[in-house]
């Protein structure tokens, strides 16, 4: 979200890290906010930044999610409602905690097909991809490897000298054991 916010617009970004630019002016020794109209021409640009960035965080969201940020007066407002919705909270660490943990421990079931050990493995990821876990194919493909029961060794061996694990991406690996077990 921040790379496709800097790259509609950098000040949008700012506005969202800083909170809103608000001119002032002093009015007989207080200061009072500038109305439109009195403000210079770049001083209206970084007053639109916080409304540009405003306007990309909601155009993103769900019915639930805008209802959750609709009072808020700020895109910085809007933005730490999300942060702590989506990774801040300590329910959505437990999350993360919890997904990592299916993702050490995950091994092939007896009896489970390759297809339905490749829904389970993928929903895992996707959902640790979700929380901005990174993983590299060659680790996937690794991972893949090592929870397939014993049955499945000699098929390992094949695909370790056909080729290197690295270069595949996870669904090829999937692929190629479908095709393996099929024959």
């Amino acid at each position: 979200m921040e790379i496709f916010i800097q790259s509609i617009d950098p000040g949008a970004w700012n506005a969202i890290v800083k909170g809103p630019f608000i001119p002032i002016k002093n009015v007989n020794g207080e200061l009072v906010c500038k109305e439109w109209d009195e403000m210079k021409y770049d001083e209206k640009r970084k007053v639109q930044d916080d409304q540009k960035a405003k306007n990309i965080l909601t155009s993103g969201l769900s019915s639930d999610e805008f209802f959750h940020t609709a009072r808020c007066k700020s895109a910085k407002e809007i933005w730490k409602i999300l942060e702590v919705t989506h990774e801040g909270t300590s329910d959505v660490r437990a999350r993360n905690h919890t997904l990592v943990s299916e993702y050490e421990a995950f091994r092939m079931k007896n009896g489970e097909t390759i297809s339905e050990l490749q829904t389970r493995f993928t929903h895992i990821v996707n959902h640790l991809l979700g929380l901005r876990k990174m993983f590299e194919d060659d680790e996937l493909n690794i991972k893949i490897v090592s929870c397939l029961t014993r049955n499945w060794e000699p098929k390992i061996t094949t695909i370790k000298e056909s080729k290197d694990l690295a270069p595949r991406s996870m669904e090829t690996l999937f692929r190629n054991f479908l095709h393996m077990n099929m024959s």
